[in-house]
């Protein structure tokens, strides 16, 4: 990639990208399984809660990037959908457990490996933005816990803006926000929907942040599958 002349903003996103969801979503999990003593009614696997919300909220996720379903519609489903689907009575489900959830994983801190010092790196040399599909109040709790906020001009969260990546109207305004051109700006995010296809549609360049590597299309031009990668090549 030519980009010590191209590129003068990157753009990244957030979640599955810099904070680690799954870790951090794992992590929440597993204590609220014992809060709210969820062997009890029915559910004697930890693991196995968690590994069929995660195929649950990923799904869920998807649709809502591509507005098939409202934020509220994502958070009432679920852990709901979840429960029903691991045999769990209706009249047991913990009803709490969705805002339980909602405020203490976004107290989490784990970020993909060398986040920082990639950052820190690129920061050195590019204009950094994030563009977000989260929700407004955590995504800015995510960025605050794990200090990484001063890395970024800008931080457009979609909850704000009104619309969701991949709508091309959400890249227009992140680039009239920092004042860039398309041919000079670079989306870098997991979401081969959201962030790649999205970017590129739009007519921006896009890098594939792709750390469980997945077969990657033919079209999709960059990958890469550890941030630190992004310093070898920016």
């Amino acid at each position: 990639m030519n980009s010590e002349i191209k590129y003068k903003h990157i753009f990244f996103d957030l979640d599955h990208t810099i904070w680690d969801f799954d870790k951090n979503a794992e992590e929440t999990l597993y204590e609220l399984y014992d809060i709210y003593q969820l062997n009890e009614i029915g559910l004697p696997s930890a693991t196995i809660f968690i590994e069929t919300y995660t195929r649950n909220n990923h799904q869920l996720w998807a649709e809502y990037h591509t507005g098939k379903i409202t934020k509220e519609e994502l958070r009432e489903t679920r852990f709901k959908r979840t429960f029903l689907e691991l045999g769990v009575q209706p009249d047991l489900l913990p009803l709490a457990f969705e805002d339980h959830y909602v405020k203490l994983c976004p107290t989490k801190t784990n970020l993909f490996p060398h986040a920082h010092e990639t950052l820190r790196y690129l920061q050195n040399k590019y204009t950094l933005h994030l563009i977000s599909n989260g929700f407004k109040e955590s995504s800015e709790m995510k960025i605050g816990n794990t200090n990484i906020g001063g890395y970024f001009k800008h931080v457009i969260i979609s909850e704000n803006v009104g619309v969701n990546k991949p709508d091309k109207a959400i890249f227009e305004h992140a680039l009239q926000l920092a004042g860039a051109k398309k041919s000079e700006s670079l989306m870098i995010g997991d979401s081969l929907e959201a962030d790649v296809y999205g970017a590129l549609n739009f007519g921006m360049d896009a890098i594939y942040f792709n750390p469980f590597n997945a077969p990657k299309p033919e079209d999709v031009p960059v990958q890469v599958t550890h941030l630190k990668e992004l310093t070898e090549i920016l």
